[in-house]
């Protein structure tokens, strides 16, 4: 039996099918998340070698990215502790949430936020084994 594939960032092809859909209404993000049991910074970073778990590196990226949204309109729609999956397999996901976006643009507007990039995106890369960003229309 083959490993299942993990999924850090979108492919190509599935970010041209995002970019395509209506940029012009509400979008609610589904967030599914695998932590690594250590975060992996690369050599260089100021956290590199701290002993950060997976699930705290991610913390450090949720306060960064939702300050950077903040005045976007974009906000946590839900978010709750796990509890127990009914159906699937035990341990596949640590952390779902939904986030919420007044539109496409202000989503698009984050990712290209050279503050993002700088501040945010290195620990969610660090703190990531494997991932699903589903888009749902939000209105």
């Amino acid at each position: 039996m083959s490993e299942r594939p993990v999924y850090i960032d979108p492919s190509r092809e599935n970010f041209e099918v995002f970019k395509s859909l209506p940029r012009d209404r509400p979008i609610h993000m589904l967030n599914l998340i695998k932590f690594r049991d250590l975060a992996e910074y690369p050599e260089g970073h100021p956290n590199h070698g701290k002993g950060l778990t997976g699930r705290e590196a991610y913390a450090i990226y949720k306060d960064a990215f939702q300050a950077l949204v903040r005045d976007s309109g974009a906000a946590m729609v839900w978010h709750a502790p796990m509890e127990c999956v009914v159906t699937g397999p035990q341990g596949e996901w640590d952390e779902a949430f939904v986030m919420g976006y007044p539109d496409a643009g202000a989503f698009f507007a984050m990712v290209k936020d050279e503050a993002y990039v700088r501040d945010a995106l290195p620990h969610r890369t660090a703190a990531v084994a494997d991932s699903r960003l589903i888009r749902f229309n939000g209105a």
